[in-house]
């Protein structure tokens, strides 16, 4: 019994074609011309129907595995690292790590086409395109960078929340520098800011929202005196900016930084899944994750810039990044000369220059890691810590609470002894 044959709906209407040649209702061109094939192939066909019926007509390689089809082992690997060790990846970075990690060389449409075969989708969810007009891009890298905090469960419960403070330049796409914080605050801009500047330059402009660490919320009562004397009330990482000769952009709308928006999408689905892969915890592991993660993602995504000349201005040799990428708050000296700062209290010693700083007006310098300098007109002044006043030494002593370490003994005949022995036992 012969084998059963399939043909489709071409090969089907051939087969009445080349029976009409066989009745003579047809000539050979006509069949030719009905066929959309030459004369010398229709002849072909027409002794091959002759010779073996209608299977003849059936595609030689029908039902033959293809010689560049994937290998079954090698479908079963990648479902089996896509449900397991790379779970959570999208296609496109599966298809990459595969490259990377595995020696796993698919194209992206074979790695979809398997995984959608086995069931499983691709875990991003996209969006319908909005038409949006798209604006030019800088023609220099560090012309602009958008920069924004992304507050988002990065370790997926593993560890604590963070918040991925970062940039993006304009003009070519690229991530100079990102980093994670408990929070996003002002500490973690200048962490960001300091690295950018030390590794690349100084930016010409930044890109931001209206936060209240980029712009001091607008009060009433203060607007009226403060235009009158020309002044601009300034964050510290506004003052941070106008010090670096920075142009600070402020974005109306979060479509206006669609940029940095659409670079948090990806962090948040590739990054995501690398600190799985990396099983992070903790907010040490996931910087270190992350900075293994940013080159890769500058080579994969980022363009040239129209413009091959650079626009970052590079600091000189006097450049103290320690002098700007600290907070800085105005202090009036008292007659004692103590400055006095939250809880701490700074002795202003005697310089070549002045013997007393009483009631002259000082900058207090809080780095980046907590400790503290005093500035007089542009000059770090030589300090110690300060004895507490005996009004806070009692207060503390009523309260039971800490305080600084430095603790002076008084005089034996010195009246506030007593309590200073009573807040010693307390200590214990």
């Amino acid at each position: 019994m012969e084998g059963k044959v399939t043909l489709n709906r071409k090969e089907q209407r051939r087969v009445g074609v080349l029976v009409e040649v066989e009745k003579e209702l047809i000539t050979g061109r006509q069949a030719a011309g009905m066929m959309d094939v030459s004369l010398r192939q229709m002849r072909r066909l027409l002794a091959a129907y002759r010779k073996e019926g209608i299977a003849a007509l059936a595609h030689g390689n029908r039902g033959r595995k293809p010689y560049n089809a994937i290998e079954d082992r090698v479908r079963h690997q990648v479902v089996e690292l896509a449900k397991s060790k790379y779970r959570g990846f999208n296609h496109q970075h599966l298809t990459e790590s595969l490259a990377e990690r595995e020696d796993v060389f698919l194209s992206r449409s074979s790695v979809r086409n398997i995984l959608l075969g086995a069931g499983i989708r691709s875990p991003r969810k996209r969006r319908p395109p909005k038409h949006r007009s798209r604006r030019e891009r800088y023609p220099k890298e560090g012309m602009l960078l958008q920069i924004d905090g992304s507050p988002h469960d990065w370790l997926e419960g593993r560890g604590p929340r963070l918040s991925l403070i970062g940039a993006i330049d304009d003009a070519t796409g690229s991530a100079p520098y990102a980093l994670f914080q408990e929070q996003e605050d002002s500490r973690g801009y200048f962490l960001m800011l300091r690295e950018i500047t030390l590794r690349q330059g100084i930016p010409q402009a930044l890109y931001h929202d209206r936060h209240s660490i980029f712009e001091v919320t607008p009060d009433k009562s203060s607007s009226i005196g403060e235009e009158l004397a020309g002044k601009k009330p300034l964050t510290q990482f506004g003052r941070l900016m106008e010090e670096l000769g920075i142009t600070s952009i402020s974005a109306n709308s979060p479509q206006a930084k669609g940029r940095i928006e659409r670079l948090w999408g990806t962090f948040q689905d590739r990054l995501t899944s690398e600190l799985r892969l990396a099983r992070a915890k903790t907010l040490e592991v996931a910087n270190q994750v992350l900075a293994d993660f940013l080159p890769r993602y500058n080579q994969r995504f980022a363009i040239e810039a129209a413009e091959s000349e650079s626009a970052y201005l590079k600091p000189d040799n006097s450049f103290k990044p320690d002098e700007f990428f600290c907070f800085k708050y105005p202090r009036a000296v008292g007659i004692d000369n103590v400055v006095r700062f939250g809880k701490q209290r700074l002795q202003l010693l005697p310089s070549e220059v002045r013997l007393s700083y009483a009631r002259c007006k000082v900058e207090v310098h809080e780095s980046l890691d907590g400790s503290l300098a005093v500035y007089y007109q542009g000059k770090c002044l030589n300090t110690r810590p300060a004895p507490l006043e005996p009004a806070r030494i009692r207060q503390l002593v009523l309260s039971g609470t800490t305080t600084p370490r430095y603790y002076p003994k008084p005089a034996p005949d010195h009246p506030w002894l007593g309590i200073y022995r009573q807040f010693v036992d307390r200590r214990g």
